[in-house]
């Protein structure tokens, strides 16, 4: 017998942890070309992230307008239904900051007044002279001055910004209408090129993640618009100015988990502030905290129902990751990913058959009761 022969094999659990790390690092070698791979086309991503939302919600009132029309019209017909809803809302808020904006800049002006005559008075614990706004102001002219070149580059930037986002909104549209017109025959195409054996797994996850992707969407929506409602109310009886643009802002944060709602509540009190003194502030403060749980604790679990109920812990690390990777874009994206990555392992899962669920053994000297559970 030869030195190699008589060699003892490894042990069992460290050849199976050996497997298991092979496939570990291969899974996250894919998952790391694949991340790549998206940032690389992040604008294609982004324009296909809101196609299928728009899908999601749209989807329902195609249906409706498939009962009398043909399925391209009916799309067409639900994308403009759509573009009406949004301009409408946009139209409201701008009409909303023209009237009321020349009442809000007086009224910051004679805030920020007072406090300049506070300051000058010496009634607060800094003390400011004539001497010192104009120096203040002359430094600021300087830098404008300074960084004239820089500033107008910035400026361009934002226009570029703004056609990229005008495009991304475009291509988001067109994805839309395909997907609302051929989305099954589109899937179906898919499904039919993947091997045979694999097809029943593949419609099974398909159809589980569409199901999962458009309750949390349409949730989201409807859930974002009362909270939005909630907060115009508050507003507007608190007497803040702007405050139905406000109350747009709050709808549209309220689809950036954990930020997004603390961020438009933020922007309102320093509007209350400015227009209405410190202690409307606060009241606004305290009114949109108790939108904000009535959100939490009745709004949201009834209208998301069981659909995509995930726990704290997991929205949190959820949202944190995706901003890391993907910065706003990211956290919008990483709790509905997550819903979706639950509800297909979910759905593929095997279930337990009968002789594989496992129950406390009842020993042979110990009596059982009728349900089969050890009594003692």
């Amino acid at each position: 017998m030869s030195d190699l022969d008589a060699t003892p094999l490894a042990p069992l659990w460290l050849r199976r942890l050996g497997a298991w790390s092979g496939r570990l690092l291969l899974v996250c070698a894919v998952l790391g070309v694949l991340l790549w791979v998206l940032v690389q086309l992040r604008l294609v991503v982004v324009a296909l992230f809101l196609g299928l939302v728009l899908t999601a919600v749209l989807r329902p009132v195609t249906l409706r307008y498939r009962t009398f029309a043909h399925p391209a019209l009916a799309a067409a017909l639900a994308v403009l239904t759509g573009l009406v809803v949004v301009v409408a809302v946009v139209g409201l808020a701008v009409t909303g900051v023209a009237r009321q904006w020349p009442d809000v800049v007086a009224r910051v002006g004679a805030g920020v007044g007072e406090l300049l005559d506070a300051l000058r008075s010496g009634g607060l614990p800094v003390t400011v002279t004539d001497a010192d706004l104009e120096r203040w102001g002359a430094g600021v002219v300087s830098w404008l001055a300074d960084n004239g070149t820089s500033l107008a580059g910035a400026t361009a930037t934002q226009v570029g910004g703004v056609l990229v986002a005008l495009m991304v909104t475009a291509l988001g549209v067109f994805c839309a209408v395909c997907f609302l017109v051929g989305g099954e025959g589109m899937w179906a195409w898919f499904v039919g090129q993947v091997p045979v054996r694999a097809r029943d797994a593949w419609r099974t996850a398909g159809d589980a993640a569409w199901r999962a992707f458009g309750d949390f969407t349409r949730g989201a929506v409807l859930t974002a618009l009362c909270v939005g409602v909630l907060g115009y109310l508050v507003l507007l009886v608190l007497g803040v100015p702007l405050a139905l643009p406000l109350g747009v802002l709050v709808f549209v944060g309220s689809f950036v988990p954990l930020v997004g709602a603390p961020a438009a509540m933020l922007v309102a009190m320093l509007v209350a502030l400015a227009s209405n003194g410190l202690w409307n502030a606060v009241l606004v403060g305290v009114g949109i905290a108790l939108v904000g749980q009535l959100e939490g604790h009745v709004v949201q679990p009834l209208v998301m129902g069981r659909h995509a109920r995930l726990h704290p812990f997991v929205v949190g690390v959820g949202v944190s990751a995706g901003t890391v990777v993907g910065g706003l874009f990211g956290a919008v994206v990483a709790v509905p990913l997550i819903a979706v990555t639950w509800s297909v392992w979910s759905a593929l899962r095997p279930s337990p058959g009968p002789e594989e669920v496992v129950g406390p053994e009842v020993p042979d000297d110990q009596p059982a009761d009728g349900r089969g559970l050890a009594v003692g």
